[in-house]
């Protein structure tokens, strides 16, 4: 399912892309069939780019799943089991395989949940986001400013001024969010691989340092005010755990700048697109937290996702080790010292992320 966010700020609108079918012209997502030697996630992406001429980051753990029913070549129409992948768009090609048999269309969450025809896929389109709870949850002025301001050096600098006297501890959250899902979309596009690693890996840094700016502005209101959202200790752990996550980006964007790495093997791929993903799903969750009563629900659901995505992350990142084990291991320890570095920021990174959403059920469990 390719996707991509219109807007910097955490609450901006997502767009879902999608192709119409090659006979009944009905709009669909990309499918296909999955190979013998090629992993499910892998499959979607291929079938993205070949059905709508688009590439980015595919998360390896699926949203979900649905039933249609499909027509063979022997006049034969049975039923298909698809499972779907969001897609993080990071390219959209003028030219495609199949450009001559589909057309595509870029539609809102409930457009292209209303355009195509499957109950099930209905579901998970409507469930990719919630910018209806977002909206309503959320203070859109402060936050669009925050995202309009983001460039280079201390884009919070000024951002206290702004803060009414009560704390703004929720409009810290969302613009050290804003940060995080930044920072991660950056990740994701340099172990793509590609001759831009340069400007990605600046940027990853720039963003840490605006969340820096962020979370130094969090501690000292901690210490300056009064009465609170939550306990002290859930604010500082809840943005604590979101800065590790950021920290250990950049830790990650260092070490591959230092080695020079620009060949990525699969899992690593896979794990930075985890990481993207896994910061959509954060940043989602954060603007819920100004009414855990009524989103109590919406947070446990993202919070599950986070975590299951992390244990995910795990296997992938067990089955790049041995498989980097195997390739190096005969006269090539420095190498495989190089992606083990490599892969333990990953890892770190997709625990920091688990770690987030084990502060938001906390709060949700504290104040629900």
């Amino acid at each position: 399912m390719p996707y991509r966010t219109l807007g910097r700020s955490i609450d901006s609108p997502v767009s879902i892309l999608l192709v119409t079918s090659r006979e009944s012209k009905r709009w669909v997502i990309p499918k296909g069939n999955i190979g013998a030697e090629t992993d499910p996630h892998h499959a979607a992406a291929i079938e993205a780019l070949e059905e709508a001429g688009v590439r980015g980051s595919v998360c390896p753990t699926p949203l979900g799943t649905y039933r249609y029913r499909k027509r063979r070549g022997s006049g034969a129409s049975l039923m298909a089991d698809v499972e779907v992948f969001p897609l993080a768009v990071s390219e959209v090609l003028d030219d495609w395989k199949e450009r001559a048999e589909r057309e595509r269309a870029w539609f809102s969450l409930n457009e292209a949940a209303d355009a195509v025809e499957e109950h099930d896929l209905r579901n998970l389109i409507r469930s990719f986001g919630s910018t209806e709870f977002n909206r309503a949850t959320t203070r859109t002025g402060l936050i669009e400013a925050v995202a309009k301001k983001s460039k280079v050096g201390p884009m919070f600098a000024w951002f206290q001024r702004l803060l009414p006297k009560s704390g703004g501890f929720f409009e810290m959250f969302e613009a050290h969010a804003t940060a995080l899902v930044a920072a991660a979309d950056a990740t994701g596009r340099l172990f793509q691989g590609g001759d831009k690693a340069a400007e990605h890996i600046r940027e990853i840094h720039e963003r840490e340092h605006d969340a820096d700016e962020v979370i130094r502005a969090t501690l000292k209101t901690v210490r300056e005010t009064f009465l609170t959202p939550f306990d002290r200790s859930a604010i500082t752990s809840l943005i604590g755990s979101m800065d590790d996550a950021i920290d250990e980006m950049q830790a990650a964007a260092s070490a591959v700048d230092l080695y020079s790495l620009r060949d990525f093997s699969p899992e690593m791929k896979d794990m930075a697109s985890i990481v993207v993903d896994s910061a959509r799903l954060v940043a989602e969750a954060i603007p819920l937290l100004r009414d855990v009563g009524r989103n109590g629900s919406r947070l446990h659901e993202l919070t599950e996702r986070l975590v299951r995505m992390e244990g995910h992350a795990d296997e992938i990142h067990a089955a790049g080790l041995k498989r980097a084990f195997e390739k190096y291991r005969k006269g090539e320890a420095i190498e495989f010292t190089v992606r083990r570095e490599i892969f333990k920021h990953l890892e770190r990174i997709c625990d920091a992320f688990e770690d987030v959403a084990n502060q938001i059920d906390a709060i949700v469990i504290d104040h629900g």
